[in-house]
């Protein structure tokens, strides 16, 4: 289902989402709203991308939205009004959720804004990202729940870990060679990119 949100006082605006015509959403998926999708992305079935409160969520090239992902965001305005504190700016333009490019978001994930993900991370399984800025190249491993902090490039999130205060993730633990998940998020990505392409040209047969 793709569609217009609804006009509300914390939504003044009745927005189509953008979706780029390489990218793929699956009819069990619901992308809703402001919501603005790149090249190459998959959105899987029960997926849904809601931008009718916190908006516009932003999802880059070649990232992938797995079965049950949620992404959604707190209102960023209010009669009219921005809601500065639920906003984050990425390269000059302001997102109540911005997901970068190659991004993997896998089942069961939710990224609540205001939220970044940035580029070439993967967010495992049944995660949370609500109020966190995620940088570049990270793993947020399976059931970990990402909450109030920024998280610097390369490092990961161990699986179940409950990251609530700064100190904490500025100790977290960097992407080495030997890391396990090193380069997960490359055959997710290939997967997926793939996914999209072959559903699309089913769709067109």
């Amino acid at each position: 289902m793709i569609e217009k949100n609804v006009v509300t006082d914390f939504c003044g605006k009745s927005s189509e989402p953008v979706i780029d015509a390489t990218s793929y959403v699956h009819p069990l998926a619901a992308v809703i709203g402001n919501v603005i999708l790149g090249k190459n992305i998959m959105v899987s079935p029960t997926a849904v991308v809601r931008g009718d409160e916190g908006q516009p969520l932003f999802v880059g090239d070649d990232s992938n939205v797995q079965d049950g992902v949620v992404i959604h965001a707190l209102e960023t305005e209010m009669n009219g009004k921005e809601v500065t504190k639920n906003l984050y700016e990425v390269e000059g333009e302001k997102y109540g959720v911005y997901v970068g490019r190659r991004v993997s978001l896998a089942h069961q994930v939710q990224i609540h804004g205001p939220a970044v993900v940035l580029d070439g991370t993967f967010v495992g399984m049944k995660a949370l990202v609500f109020k966190s800025f995620v940088g570049k190249g990270c793993v947020i491993e399976p059931g970990a729940i990402v909450m109030g902090v920024s998280v610097a490039d390369g490092c990961y999130v161990p699986a179940g870990m409950v990251l609530r205060t700064q100190e904490d993730a500025d100790a977290l633990p960097s992407i080495t060679d030997d890391y396990p998940f090193k380069n997960l998020n490359n055959g997710v990505v290939h997967v997926n990119t793939n996914l999209a392409k072959q559903y699309l040209a089913a769709q067109k047969a």
